[in-house]
């Protein structure tokens, strides 16, 4: 908001029964179902979605393969509608790779829900603009192109909506020529769908301390989509691994997923409690793609399409209280990613069905802006709980034992929770301390010397980031906050490095050394693509990600 805000004209507002933040798998799924249950039962619900991206879809980045359960529930005659969910899984494949040879893991000794038989190879933000179309002929309003900025309270202390943010307003945060006031949107509830560390829902668990006791943790995905030579696809193949080339210290692994007309999405995860503040995600990635057995795929193709973005890979143990009066946490924003599987938009999706019924029946019972404990009553006990519960030892398994000895522990505690039907042996391991707070010192730790891209397989960021349709009106307040500008140059560059200059998968950040001057810290919001990964690493926890002027970030196309 611009910093005269006194002298503001007043924000226009319009009234609601719901107000859905995020127009993505959990976002979608709720305001379908709402108005599913108005049409069952003969009443009207209004429902408006407020999504930051310049369309539906335009911020979505994921693998993507789907478990169905949560489509099937929502709209169960997905393929009659034409759902653009057309490629099923024909083949498992699970590697672990070393530098120059590899492993292959004979799927028998995989646990079973690890088979994705059943499961589609998707793109996720396709999927999520065919929800959108058919929420939209339900009667949802979608306005996309609108950061949802701040959140409203009633006098009583409920969540009472939430404020768009200000358009037009100049890098110095006054108010320019083209200037346009948000606008409240006010909801007698108010659903929070933003994705994995999303900033109004990162500022309500902080300001109802929703998270007491537990630690969320989050890795970063990196994709590439490719489309490559038709004799190298298979569509309909699945093919994950692990090790090189990481380190058996860092957590992390691959996917490739063949679908569509020659398509092969090719995505890297890289676990956000690495240790060695040298480690670049990115390079990573790319070095990924040179190892001799992955290389062939991409012989004689071309990227078209690059993007990053945060996972919430806590778990079971991670998860936030879900409601407060009048608000409701959905999908990866409260961290339902089965993070074993890789897959969280089927979850996401049954979050967005579960508040819904639950807002639908409060709303005929003449209730607003209470909790809505039917919803996480829900959550703890259904199908999301039965899906992360037997995964809930997987992760600190592998942070505490490494990559090689914590799979196989994992593994066998998945096994014991499949077979005692999802108890094992009713234990649950707890995350030792949040990601930001890994980070070794740089002079105990081993700088990493990363090939020179190719131009060919493997690419410089920046040549990336164009691949992303990436774009920021210039002419406005940087969204990277600050809390002291001092920290990089004077704590971060002396004890770390400064690893923002490596964790950030776009180039945003550098520490700019010219000669005969001091060392400083430099900003190129431009390049970022929204993906939170120096909200969640800075070891400071100095850097704060706000929404930039609507409609700004990624464009993703077939993501």
């Amino acid at each position: 908001m611009a910093s005269n805000g006194d002298t503001l004209p007043p924000r226009e507002a319009m009234d609601y029964d719901v107000v859905i933040v995020g127009a993505g798998p959990a976002g979608l799924a709720a305001a379908i179902r709402l108005k599913q249950n108005a049409a069952a039962a003969g009443t009207e619900i209004s429902v408006v979605v407020v999504e930051k991206g310049s369309e539906v879809g335009a911020h979505i980045l994921s693998g993507a393969v789907i478990d169905p359960i949560g489509l099937n529930r929502l709209v169960p005659d997905w393929k009659e509608r034409g759902a653009p969910v057309e490629t099923p899984v024909k083949r498992d494949v699970f590697l672990y790779l070393g530098p120059a040879g590899v492993l292959r893991l004979p799927n028998f000794l995989m646990p079973p829900l690890m088979n994705n038989h059943g499961n589609y190879i998707v793109s996720l933000g396709a999927l999520c603009q065919w929800l959108g179309e058919q929420a939209t002929d339900l009667g949802v309003e979608i306005y996309p192109g609108f950061a949802a900025t701040e959140i409203l309270y009633t006098e009583a202390g409920a969540v009472a909506g939430i404020a768009t943010g200000d358009m037009g307003v100049t890098r110095e945060g006054e108010p320019g020529p083209n200037f346009t006031r948000g606008m409240e949107l006010r909801g007698k509830y108010t659903f929070f769908a933003e994705g994995a560390r999303g900033s109004l829902t990162k500022r309500l668990i902080a300001e109802h301390k929703l998270d007491a006791g537990r630690i969320q943790k989050y890795g970063i995905g990196l994709k590439e989509l490719w489309e490559v030579a038709p004799g190298k696809h298979e569509p309909g193949l699945v093919q994950h691994s692990f090790g090189w080339p990481l380190d058996n210290k860092t957590g992390g692994g691959s996917f490739l997923y063949h679908y569509g007309e020659n398509l092969v999405a090719v995505g890297f995860v890289v676990h956000l409690n690495y240790e060695n503040p040298y480690l670049s995600p990115y390079d990573e990635f790319q070095r990924f793609k040179t190892h001799a057995v992955i290389a062939p795929t991409f012989e004689g193709g071309k990227r078209i399409a690059y993007g990053a973005r945060a996972l919430t890979e806590g778990g079971w143990q991670s998860i936030p209280d879900l409601v407060i009066p009048g608000g409701a946490i959905l999908g990866c924003g409260a961290g339902f990613m089965n993070v074993p599987r890789i897959k969280g938009s089927h979850n996401a999706i049954l979050s967005g069905i579960a508040a819904a019924d639950a807002a639908a029946a409060a709303l005929e019972n003449g209730r607003a802006h209470d909790k809505l404990d039917a919803y996480e009553t829900d959550v703890r006990t259904g199908d999301i709980a039965r899906d992360l519960k037997r995964v809930r030892n997987a992760k600190p398994l592998w942070s505490r034992f490494g990559t090689f000895l914590g799979i196989a522990l994992g593994g066998m505690d998945m096994w014991l929770n499949t077979v005692i039907r999802g108890v094992g042996l009713g234990y649950t391991l707890k995350h030792d301390k949040p990601d930001h707070a890994s980070l070794r010192r740089a002079r105990f730790s081993k700088p990493i010397a990363y090939p020179k891209p190719d131009g060919v397989l493997t690419f410089d960021r920046l040549t990336n980031v164009s691949f992303s349709a990436t774009n920021h009106e210039e002419d406005q307040p940087v969204h990277l906050k600050l809390a002291d500008p001092g920290i990089p140059i004077h704590d971060n560059l002396p004890d770390y490095a400064e690893p923002a200059q490596r964790y950030c998968p776009a180039g945003v950040y550098e520490v700019v050394a010219e000669e005969g001057k001091a060392p400083r810290f430099q900003i190129n919001a431009q390049n970022c693509v929204h993906c939170k990964t120096c909200d969640i690493k800075d070891p400071a926890q100095n850097i704060t990600w706000v929404c930039p002027e609507g409609g700004g970030g990624p464009n993703y196309a077939g993501m």
